[in-house]
């Protein structure tokens, strides 16, 4: 029996209270955000409120309540005090811990389907095995993480702050969990397959070839192993490409679902590189760590994370270096993106992709077997690193280690600035380069924690990176001028939307999905004023506009600034609206009612403490 002994040391009783106690916290709080469940206030103690939640069932004999405490937060959040969670059962009421228990207990009243919940459980379980590996980690931890480098700081994240199944990771196996999890930071080798070239495409932005970039992937000497592996067989090596694929992905996936390929030589296995990666947050990204120059490579893992499967979807992959040309573009020849930001702006600047020679002719085939093999080659953040500057994800600056001191707050000490001098550093190195590729080009990014780079400078913020454009980038459904000189071939592929739909990708991405966080920790630790904090970002906008006043038609179209946008809903996207299904398109976020924005409502106190002379 593997990793008996392993497994008992980490899922101890008080370690699995402490974090079913951390996951239940959190599904109440998103789960009132998203207006899944409807707790009403039965009493006011200050700041906090204390809700109830009554719970529908057969019979009134079984009943159930849950009361807690929560203030109230902007952007209709709430910051539920963990420790006041009670549940009301069979007479009694009595501390609750499990988010479980609390699963079954709403499945009526939200109306969740039995094959939903029972999946549901699934992932909160392996959340929460996941999450007890992290708290251990965390106990012993005796590192500043001020002091780490980019790719190692990643393994010390938790997951996606809004989803509450963020480390479902259907798939995975606990050899596999404790082998492949970012967390673990564990290093791996990339293995390497030869695809032929009738069943598979390279694409590359211009001056880049196929085999220059393997030969300085993996070196001129495996390189030349590879190609002898090949003559062995009887092959032509002119007639193959190279391609990097993960262990896990070619036991579970490739060996399973291309065995004809690898009978006919379409496929043919050649062994490891020798280089060492650390995966991402996403899991299948991968920094090399041997060499850092090296690209960061992205791979298709076929396991269920979050709302989707992360594969590499093929229309996609094959655009990568058309869009990565296309954004570059607009950057080298905008002298305030260029010259003033600065931004970086790491290039996919290869792909190769290989579709399934019948899922591929299967007219709405399951997205994920359309994603099962391919490859992306990013340029590695490392690369444009001058001296001094770090890098580091922004979702890192909601980590809190185990004393209770957000990562943040280490950084601001490090820096020697007060921590308003840093948040207003932060919105004004993050918001101007995003700000301008939507105003004057109709073009963004979706700019969530782990796609948003933040490159310090003594510790402060001091300039942006954006990265994951294959997946993320988004154009207006305006005719706006700008667009007129997008690639015929990425009209098909990205997604365009309406204004509102596009101003989403950064108020949802953005805001909602980071910045509403980032604020709760600077409040819980620093006790900064949320007012004070949204006052900063609309500054940072308001700046922008007035240094660009001939935009002044696309700000209000492009209206960041009004007072309410329509909710984007990510767990009731699994819980209510789309399950498990196995569609021919990824799920997107649900919309439910509308969200109240902060930066409409501290301008509306200014305006009401002018009129009363304050």
């Amino acid at each position: 029996m593997k990793n008996k002994d392993h497994i008992q040391e980490i899922v101890k009783p008080e370690i699995w209270d402490e974090v079913s106690l951390n996951l239940l916290t959190k599904m109440i709080s998103e789960f009132m955000y998203e207006e899944i469940i409807h707790p009403e206030v039965v009493e006011e103690k200050g700041k906090r409120k204390v809700y109830r939640l009554e719970l529908k069932a057969e019979h009134e004999s079984e009943n159930v309540k849950y009361q807690f405490e929560a203030e109230e937060r902007f952007m209709d959040s709430y910051h539920v005090d963990s420790e006041t969670i009670r549940r009301f059962s069979e007479g009694k009421w009595e501390a609750a811990v499990n988010p479980l228990q609390f699963i079954l207990d709403i499945q009526q009243t939200v109306g969740m389907n039995p094959l939903t919940t029972g999946h549901l459980i699934k992932e909160y379980n392996n959340t929460l095995l996941a999450d007890a590996h992290i708290f251990v980690k965390k106990q012993k931890q005796d590192v500043d993480l001020a002091d780490l480098d980019y790719a190692e700081l990643e393994g010390e994240m938790e997951g996606h702050p809004w989803i509450t199944y963020n480390k479902g990771r259907i798939g995975f196996d606990y050899q596999d969990y404790l082998s492949y999890a970012p967390e673990q930071k564990k290093p791996i080798k990339l293995s390497w397959i030869a695809v032929h070239q009738e069943f598979a495409s390279f694409h590359a932005v211009s001056g880049l070839s196929h085999e220059d970039l393997i030969r300085k992937e993996v070196g001129d000497t495996i390189f030349e192993q590879f190609k002898e592996e090949l003559w062995k067989q009887g092959l032509d090596d002119s007639k193959y490409f190279f391609l990097p694929v993960h262990e896990w992905q070619w036991e579970n996936v490739i060996v399973q679902f291309f065995p004809g390929d690898i009978a006919k030589k379409a496929i043919v296995p050649l062994g490891d590189g020798t280089d060492e990666y650390l995966p991402q947050q996403s899991i299948r990204t991968f920094v090399n760590t041997s060499q850092k120059e090296k690209h960061h490579v992205k791979l298709p893992m076929s396991i269920l994370n979050t709302l989707v499967y992360r594969g590499l979807p093929g229309e996609r992959t094959v655009v990568a270096p058309t869009i990565t040309e296309y954004i570059h573009k607009i950057r080298d020849h905008d002298p305030f993106l260029r010259d003033e930001c600065r931004v970086i702006l790491p290039g996919e600047v290869a792909s190769l992709n290989y579709d399934h020679p019948y899922y591929s002719k299967l007219q709405g085939a399951p997205y994920q077997y359309l994603e099962m093999l391919g490859c992306i080659w990013r340029e590695g953040i490392y690369s444009f690193l001058e001296e001094e500057e770090r890098a580091i994800t922004l979702a890192s600056l909601l980590y809190v280690d185990f004393q209770g001191k957000p990562f943040i707050a280490s950084l601001i000490e490090r820096s020697g600035l007060s921590p308003e001098v840093w948040i207003g550093k932060l919105f004004q190195v993050v918001l101007p380069p995003l700000l301008h590729y939507l105003y004057q080009y109709g073009t963004v990014f979706s700019p969530h924690g782990q796609n948003t780079v933040l490159i310090l400078k003594n510790s402060a913020p001091h300039r942006l990176a954006m990265k994951d454009f294959v997946d993320d980038v988004n154009v207006s459904q305006e005719p706006l001028p700008e667009l007129q000189s997008l690639p015929e071939e990425l009209k098909p592929v990205l997604r365009s939307e309406t204004a509102e739909g596009l101003c989403q990708f950064i108020f949802t991405g953005l805001f909602v999905c980071h910045l509403r966080y980032l604020a709760d920790v600077l409040y819980t630790y620093y006790e900064y004023p949320e007012e004070t904090f949204w006052k900063q970002l609309r500054k940072a906008i308001e700046d922008y506009q007035a240094r660009f006043p001939e935009l002044e038609e696309r700000f209000r179209l492009f209206d960041l600034l009004k007072p309410t946008f329509t909710k984007l809903c990510l767990n009731r996207n699994r819980i209510i609206d789309y399950g498990y299904e196995d569609d021919d398109d990824r799920p997107h976020a649900s919309e439910y009612g509308e969200v109240r924005n902060p930066l409409y409502l501290v301008s509306l106190e200014e305006e009401n403490k002018e009129k009363i002379g304050v």
